[in-house]
């Protein structure tokens, strides 16, 4: 099967702890392992959802295979039996198996790999590459890479992702380049620039706190201590600061709330949580992050705004959050006026767990990843 050919050889049965049945039937909150990594994980609320713990350069990390009961106890198997010592980047092995996983799998992961063809394989592209480019031209190499190897071994005698899919495949809908945007995979190591740069306090602090938060520039620089409700745990930007001109709440991380605490002392009468240091009383200009860029040698290659689409990228390649929680994220509008109220309403909860694996991912503390399943209200996806 076109999985296993991904994933290496079938799930022993004397390594598994769990049974399809037992998966039904546990309740108790917590991690319950079937072994090589592989554990269900049920939240305080019920649901439960698979993942798979992993070590990467001496640091656990937890990636998420997607919850019961869409995805059942052997496909979560095959999913997490992948031959890891292939490749020597974890995180690249981590890309693969996300991706493929799913969206190849759905379609082709059951099939033999001499019976899949070109129509199979453009039933996997078709739906992403007008909306999804990059993801898509990934998924593609991907298939394709896969099929090169059961070629040069015999296993099929075409590659069914190759060229002769090119015709059938519409034109790829030209980017945008109006916001350089490093790839999200080395935001973190831009994140460890700033912090060693010679910028001021408030200038990296806020750097930090824009990308954690996956704010606007102007939001992150004219943020005020009277917007926070550290209670809450909440950034409450009003409407008249906003792109759109309705008030967002942003849930805030551990990491976006350490922030807060390292800027305490530059706490002025204005009220300013990152003033101007040039300016008493005043926010950064607008040019201030774009220096701290140049100056790091970043600017380059990204934009302050890129780190917007950075962010975006990552949710929708390695997080399994619906479409609505990753775009009230970066507060864009979804659906109609009615929808998108109820969204704001139900979905800030879910919101606070795409923004906590987020900072987990950039800062690398922990390698816990918040299941989305523990939000409450309604699932929209």
């Amino acid at each position: 099967m076109f999985s296993q050919m991904v994933m290496g050889k079938t799930w022993g049965k004397n390594m598994a702890n769990l049974t399809a049945a037992r998966v039904r039937a546990i309740t108790e909150p917590g991690l319950h392992g079937d072994g090589r990594g592989l554990y269900l994980r049920v939240a305080r609320g019920g649901s439960r959802a698979w993942i798979q713990r992993i070590t990467i350069e001496g640091r656990r990390r937890d990636i998420g295979l997607g919850g019961f009961p869409a995805v059942s106890l052997a496909r979560a198997r095959q999913l997490a039996e992948a031959n890891l010592p292939r490749w020597r980047n974890g995180k690249h092995t981590a890309g693969w198996i996300q991706s493929l996983g799913r969206h190849a799998f759905p379609i082709l992961g059951e099939m033999r790999v001499d019976r899949i063809e070109r129509a199979d394989v453009l039933a996997v592209l078709t739906p992403i590459w007008g909306t999804r480019p990059e993801t898509a031209r990934r998924v593609r190499q991907r298939i394709r890479s896969v099929l090169r190897w059961c070629l040069a071994h015999g296993y099929v005698e075409h590659n069914a992702a190759g060229e002769a899919i090119d015709g059938a495949l519409p034109p790829m809908p030209r980017l945008k380049a109006h916001f350089r945007a490093l790839p999200y995979r080395e935001v973190p190591a831009a994140l460890e620039t700033v912090a060693r740069s010679r910028a001021s306090l408030a200038a990296r602090t806020c750097f930090r706190f824009l990308v954690l938060t996956a704010a606007r520039s102007g939001e992150a620089r004219g943020a005020a201590w009277d917007e926070i409700d550290e209670d809450a745990r909440e950034w409450r930007i009003p409407a008249r600061r906003m792109k759109g001109g309705i008030e967002h709440r942003v849930p805030l991380s551990g990491a976006a709330l350490a922030v807060l605490d390292e800027v305490r002392p530059l706490r002025d009468a204005a009220g300013l949580i990152f003033p101007s240091p040039a300016r008493p009383g005043q926010p950064m200009s607008d040019m201030t992050l774009t220096k701290v860029l140049q100056a790091t040698g970043l600017a380059e290659r990204a934009t302050v705004h890129g780190f917007r689409s950075s962010f975006r990228d990552w949710a929708a390649e390695c997080t399994n959050a619906p479409h609505a929680v990753m775009e009230l994220s970066l507060a864009h509008a979804v659906g109609s006026a009615v929808e998108a109220a109820y969204a704001r309403s139900t979905l800030l909860e879910k919101r606070r767990a795409l923004m906590e694996q987020w900072a987990t991912f950039l800062l690398g503390e922990g390698g816990e990843v918040v299941p989305l399943e523990r939000a409450a209200g309604a699932d929209l996806r």
